[in-house]
């Protein structure tokens, strides 16, 4: 898993200058993979494919299609053809976030529960991104224990696909949040730190810590805040 040694860096620790030149390539690939995000999503909502699923069939698109997405990215992340692939998988991602949006929207105040979920986001990202240049301490160990808390969330919520437990929905979308934004300090601060030397790689990481908070803010606003009038 060493990303320093398959970046060309072999033998030496990247410089002060490289480490920027990926942590500033990382937020603009950030930031322009969420155009085919949003694209995905306005298409979903539009064309309502996601409502013709099932949330089996939902579960099994998303998986073998995020899964497969995320081993091209791996394979390509080297390569001239890495962009287009993470990008490619950006929309997808929108595409199956267009179902909670479109759940969302059908609410009256659907749009402001949207952008309140955005801003939020948002929020955390600035927040997170600061600490990662303000925190001096080694982050690296605590990735087993995001990931660990990670995969129990993922069996949470597959559970819950089938129990529909609003208030187990609350509680994970909570701990969803919390684990995901330190996700994004722990990302950050890797590239910050000389040990995430892809910038694909490492937008990757950071994009999907923040379609999950975002996912997250979304299902506690429409739960909590929601109104049908």
């Amino acid at each position: 898993m060493n990303q320093t040694l398959r970046a060309g860096y072999v033998g030496s620790v990247p410089s002060v200058e490289q480490r920027n030149r990926v942590l500033r390539n990382t937020y603009w690939l950030l930031a322009l993979s969420m155009v085919p995000t949003v694209l995905g999503a306005w298409i979903g909502v539009t064309t309502g494919i996601a409502r013709f699923m099932t949330p089996g069939i939902s579960l099994i698109v998303f998986m073998g299609g995020a899964f497969g997405f995320m081993y091209a990215i791996e394979k390509t992340k080297n390569s001239a053809s890495g962009v287009p692939v993470l990008l490619g998988f950006t929309f997808f991602m929108g595409l199956m976030l267009s179902r909670m949006i479109g759940a969302v929207l059908g609410l009256s105040n659907g749009a402001s529960l949207i952008m309140m979920a955005f801003a939020g986001t948002g929020a955390i990202f600035l927040g997170m991104a600061t600490l990662s240049t303000v925190i001096k301490r080694d982050l690296s160990s605590m990735g087993k224990f995001l990931f660990i808390g990670m995969i129990m969330l993922v069996v949470a919520g597959i559970a819950n696909i089938f129990i529909q437990s609003s208030a187990l929905m609350i509680t994970l979308s909570v701990l969803a949040i919390g684990i995901f934004s330190a996700f994004i300090l722990h990302d950050l601060k890797r590239v910050k730190d000389g040990e995430e030397t892809n910038y694909i790689s490492a937008t990757l990481g950071v994009y999907l810590s923040i379609y999950n908070v975002f996912q997250s803010l979304l299902a506690i606003l429409g739960i909590t805040g929601g109104s049908s009038d």
